[in-house]
């Protein structure tokens, strides 16, 4: 197992969860973005920096991304693509996308794409709170010893 970032839009607080879990399980975590990303110095730990465009950090996660890593993002259509890869995806807010739930998910967010195209302003996102960042590092918790259990 490899764990990929979706860094870009990453919060801090989350990569300092995921820098602990690195260096504690020994698993390569690679955090991909179109900007320079420092990070701690680890042997497990590091960056790639994509050139800027339209998804084109989304699409190196995808093209390295395989079977049973994990990819921490809250893009919706990338969450997609990792589980039809056989990947795990695990929002910053905590909320495992599962082939169960994730095209229910696609639906809500071209919906709300397609109200805010129309000139309906919908907000953003509420700031990440202390349950969203229990209920991340608890999941993530959850994977790392499902995959260490399993080798």
């Amino acid at each position: 197992m490899k764990i990929w970032v979706d860094a870009d839009a990453c919060p801090v607080v989350i990569k300092e969860i995921l820098f602990k879990a690195a260096g504690r399980t020994k698993i390569l975590l690679t955090l991909i973005a179109n900007q320079y990303i420092q990070t701690p110095p680890s042997p497990f730990i590091n960056s790639l920096q994509v050139t800027s465009g339209f998804d084109v950090a989304d699409d190196e996660i995808v093209k390295r991304c395989n079977e049973g890593d994990l990819v921490i993002t809250s893009d919706i259509p990338l969450a997609y693509e990792i589980i039809e890869k056989q990947g795990i995806a695990l929002s910053p807010r905590g909320e495992l996308f599962t082939t169960e739930n994730i095209k229910a998910r696609l639906n809500i967010r071209d919906f709300m794409d397609t109200m805010r195209s129309s000139g309906v302003n919908s907000g953003g996102p509420p700031p990440l709170s202390q349950s969203d960042r229990q209920a991340f590092a608890n999941h993530l918790d959850k994977i790392l010893t499902q995959f260490k259990n399993k080798t």
